[in-house]
This record gives C-alpha cells, sequence and structure tokens, in this order.
C-alpha cells in the first residue's frame, strides 16, 4: 500500500500515455511544480501494471485509450495490485457514463486533455490529497448517472443488441450481421435498429461513434 504523500514528499506519479509527444509535454509540466515528481513512464496497461509494483506511486496518470486495452478497466487491475493508488483517468473525450465508470471501478477521476496542463497539475495534487476530480465538463451528468436519475445511452441494449453493435463497429454489414447471429436478414435488421433507437443514432456510424464515447465498445 502506497503512503500518502507529506509536506517533505512530492507527489509520486506513474504516467501512462502511448504518445511520445503528449507524454514529454505532461513530463515537462507537472516536473516543473517542486511537489510533484514523474517516477516512471508507460505506453500500455501491461507496461503501467509493471511500473506500478515496481515504482509505488502515490498517483497513477492513465490515458484512457492504450495500445492493449482500455484505462478505465485497468483501474480495478491497479488497485488490487497497490491498494490506496490513486488513478487519475487522462481523455480525449469524455461523458457522463464514462466518468461514472471511472468512480464506480474506484477511479479518482477523469481530466479531458483539451482543458490544458495547470488544470492536469491542480488535479493530480487534489487527487493526492483524497479528493475525487472530474472536468466541469462531465461533473454534473457524473453525479446524475451515480444516483441514477439520468439512465447512461445504451444501459438498456440485450446481450443480442450488444452483439450487433460489436459487429457494426467492426464496419460489418447488416446482412453479415444477420449471418453471424444466426438469425434472417430481417431480425438482423431488427436488431441493427434497436440498437440505434436506443443509443439516440441517426445512423449506424453515428451509433458506432456514441458506443466509443460512451464506453460501451472496448
Amino acid at each position: 500500500m502506497t503512503a500518502p504523500p507529506t509536506d517533505s514528499r512530492p507527489v509520486r506519479i506513474l504516467l501512462v500515455e502511448d504518445h511520445d509527444m503528449v507524454a514529454e509535454a505532461i513530463c515537462l509540466a507537472l516536473e516543473r511544480s517542486p511537489d510533484l515528481r514523474v517516477v516512471a513512464r508507460a505506453a500500455s496497461v501491461a507496461s503501467a501494471l509493471a511500473d506500478a509494483v515496481r515504482c509505488e506511486p502515490d498517483v497513477v496518470l492513465m490515458d484512457r485509450r492504450l495500445p492493449d486495452g482500455d484505462g478505465v478497466t485497468a483501474i480495478a487491475d491497479l488497485l488490487a495490485l497497490l491498494p490506496g493508488v490513486r488513478v487519475l483517468i487522462l481523455a480525449a473525450e469524455g461523458s457522463g457514463s464514462v466518468a461514472a465508470r471511472v468512480a464506480e471501478r474506484g477511479g479518482s477521476g477523469l481530466i479531458l486533455k483539451a482543458h490544458g496542463l495547470r488544470e492536469l497539475e491542480d488535479a493530480v495534487r487534489r487527487v493526492a490529497a483524497g479528493e475525487m476530480v472530474f472536468s466541469q465538463d462531465v461533473l454534473g451528468d457524473v453525479l446524475q448517472r451515480l444516483t441514477g436519475r439520468t439512465p447512461a445511452p445504451g444501459a438498456d441494449l440485450t446481450p443480442r443488441e450488444r452483439e450487433a453493435l460489436g459487429l457494426l463497429a467492426e464496419g460489418r454489414t447488416t446482412a453479415e450481421i444477420s449471418e453471424h447471429l444466426g438469425v434472417a436478414l430481417n431480425t438482423g435488421r431488427n436488431h441493427v435498429q434497436r440498437v440505434l433507437q436506443k443509443l439516440g443514432a441517426r445512423s449506424q456510424l453515428e451509433a458506432v461513434a456514441i458506443a466509443r464515447r460512451e464506453g460501451l465498445l472496448a
């Protein structure tokens, strides 16, 4: 278990980001503050898990989308390896449902990349101090999702509809989806249509985009 940082010790950060230029910019921004220290950098979930055990950081700052998996899904694995570590997800885009997934899995917050490095520095400090931090863009929505007032888009998809959605994301046609599911073409069309309706999408392309934004696809 990691000990909480003290006034005499900087916050130890494990940065998990697969784009080198982004990672370098974040490192430079964080390390200009004497109370923050990047102790390791990883570019994948697997490397992050190994580095977390080796370096025992206070905060894991993890990109949501990584080459070998989803940063939100990896939160539970990090906490199992290093109880007490704080995990802050960094995302190019976010939604209330994704932020709710972060909280439900034991994460400490979600910050959008578009909000700048100053906000990121502040978020890391607050998370290290025990707070939960979410970008203002998703804060109101995540509170509603966590209290059950607003159902997440796609929450009512059946297992069959989720399978159809996954096939849509692979670029399959309705005929191919029907064949894969082992159903008649009309039944396959009905599955796809219900996916669009439940996601509030006007096209198959928009359905896939919404599903990715809401964390319904890996």
